[in-house]
């Protein structure tokens, strides 16, 4: 496994320890990690800090140039407010942990220039999978169902 996705997977996992949703992420410019987040809505009653974007609010504000040559790794595929983000900075590469528990915009990322890349890593998936057959109402409510 990438050292980067696990750094994304660590951050995953101490979202769940602090009793959050195992959603993690990090950005990474010239092979070192700029930021490092995970989803917190829970912990900090955000209705934004997804892990993508913590991962992008730990990395602090960074020239365009920056963006424009980071990936950003996250364990789970993007919702629309975290692509929507990707797209704004110009993010031109996104490597995800897994979308068969929730696929996010993929598509619409390809469309907007971005290359996607998918690991279906069976950590990512075990995680989220554990996480939604137990707490089934806190996960819906995160993706907004």
């Amino acid at each position: 496994m990438d050292t980067f996705m696990q750094a994304a997977i660590e951050e995953a996992r101490q979202g769940l320890e602090e009793g959050g949703i195992p959603i993690g992420s990090v950005l990474v410019h010239n092979g070192v990690i700029l930021g490092r987040g995970h989803n917190r809505r829970v912990q900090k009653g955000s209705a934004i800090l997804h892990g993508e974007m913590d991962a992008l609010e730990n990395a602090g504000r960074q020239p365009a140039s920056v963006y424009r040559e980071s990936v950003l790794y996250t364990t789970l595929s993007p919702c629309s407010m975290c692509s929507g983000a990707i797209l704004l900075y110009g993010i031109p590469r996104v490597i995800i942990g897994e979308n068969s528990t929730f696929k996010g915009e993929e598509d619409f990322l390809r469309s907007r220039g971005v290359h996607v890349e998918l690991l279906q890593s069976e950590e990512c998936i075990d995680l989220m999978c554990r996480f939604i057959n137990e707490k089934p109402k806190l996960w819906n409510e995160d993706i907004g169902v």
